[in-house]
């Protein structure tokens, strides 16, 4: 329809304003902050889960006594804690170099709002987190559930939720005072930090934690920096304003594909301390791991990584059909979409559940704890894996011609 000079001056004018409003000028550091930090502390999240499984799953039947019981797991929220701490403090100092990096620009105060809210963060869900991740695990064994299948994946699902909500809070309240109050965001940093000491007195008490306490930073450390590359695709691809629409959809892939092989992997591993020592390997799982043999071979795991892989597509389906319901992303979930987007996420859990099954029996020979070791590789994976295959979707549906109006919002 033609319109006249003043109405299309106007309509020009609303369309400068909109497009002003929903493409912000962000700095590197604060994109850092919105994406990296909450990306590596929502990871850390899975990661710590499926340790607080083992352990607390291996050694509590062990125990009579609730006193026994209660030190294991007091032992282990502390030893989440000064996991927590160090992991959001070394995801600030990355987030703070790889926003540095490009500018080139060194902003001291911005900086210490930074590590401030992520040690406050992490060390605030990571507790929550804990204690939902104990009860959880009692209340399955109570009421005869497998932990395996029930405890990683509601965990890691409110820990995610836990992390982002808190995140968000903490940094606005820091970034409020500093100007009037310049003096709290550091204070904050350092209370949180100086009470690392504390809880690695109290984790050394007990001789499970102890164990995990000295070996058990190279896998979380190593799952950081694997998340961060995820990160970093996940940050230059939202900088295209074409394919902003992926951030509604990455915490969906990276949560479902996570979830899925962290219940896996510590399927396999409990089933390896309950019928072989470590070191050993029982006759089943001997000899060359390929896909065929992690879905239809003749070990006892190989119908769990079926019906696994089998609930990606129902699960996703639902996951499209909230986001469309609530009118994010791209809304229209058209079929190419739809279809492109299912085949990223079945790529993802089929790769990830045929490498846990590699990775937890090579830990295993290895006498090494396959949920201490394999499943912050496995989740950090996941991360990467589900990044990369949905910018890759998206980078294809921008190519064949699936440009919806709305895939940015």
């Amino acid at each position: 329809m033609l319109q006249d000079d003043d109405g299309s001056s106007d309509g020009d004018e609303d369309v400068i304003v909109e497009t002003s409003q929903k493409l912000p000028k962000e700095s590197s550091g604060v994109m850092a902050l919105q994406i990296l930090v909450p990306f590596l502390l929502a990871g850390f999240g899975t990661v710590s889960a499926g340790m607080v499984l083992d352990i607390v799953q291996v050694n509590i039947g062990k125990m009579d006594s609730p006193i026994e019981k209660w030190n294991l797991i007091i032992g282990n929220l502390a030893l989440k804690q000064v996991q927590a701490t160090v992991v959001g403090f070394l995801a600030a100092v990355a987030a703070i170099v790889l926003g540095w990096i490009p500018e080139g620009k060194y902003y001291l105060d911005h900086s210490i709002l930074l590590c401030s809210s992520s040690v406050a963060t992490a060390f605030i869900a990571s507790l929550l987190q804990g204690i939902i991740m104990v009860g959880v695990i009692v209340g399955s064994k109570k009421t005869g559930i497998n932990p395996d299948n029930v405890a990683t994946p509601i965990a890691a699902s409110f820990g995610d939720l836990i992390t982002l909500a808190i995140l968000a809070w903490i940094s606005q309240g820091l970034y409020s005072c500093l100007e009037t109050y310049y003096y709290i965001p550091p204070l904050v940093g350092v209370v949180f930090l100086a009470l690392t000491p504390i809880w690695i007195i109290i984790a050394a008490k007990h001789p499970a934690t102890r164990t995990v306490l000295h070996s058990g930073w190279e896998p979380v450390i190593t799952a950081m920096v694997i998340s961060s590359i995820g990160g970093l695709i996940l940050d230059t691809t939202v900088s295209d304003p074409n394919l902003v629409g992926i951030v509604v959809y990455t915490p969906v892939i990276n949560g479902i594909g996570g979830n899925l092989v962290a219940i896996q992997a510590s399927r396999i591993s409990t089933y390896l301390h309950l019928h072989s020592i470590p070191g050993e390997l029982p006759d089943e799982p001997k000899g060359c791991y390929y896909p065929f043999r992690t879905f239809f071979g003749p070990g006892v795991n190989n119908k769990s990584a079926q019906v696994l892989l089998l609930l990606v597509i129902p699960g996703h389906l639902i996951f499209l059909y909230t986001i469309h319901l609530m009118k994010s992303g791209h809304t229209s979930l058209t079929v190419i979409f739809v279809v492109v987007y299912l085949f990223a996420a079945v790529l993802q859990v089929f790769t990830l559940l045929w490498i846990a099954d590699w990775m937890v029996h090579h830990f295993w020979r290895k006498g090494k704890d396959p949920d201490s070791f394999s499943i912050p590789y496995l989740t950090a994976l996941g991360d990467l894996l589900g990044t990369a295959l949905l910018a890759l979707s998206f980078h294809f549906l921008w190519l064949i011609g699936d440009r919806d109006g709305d895939v940015g919002d």
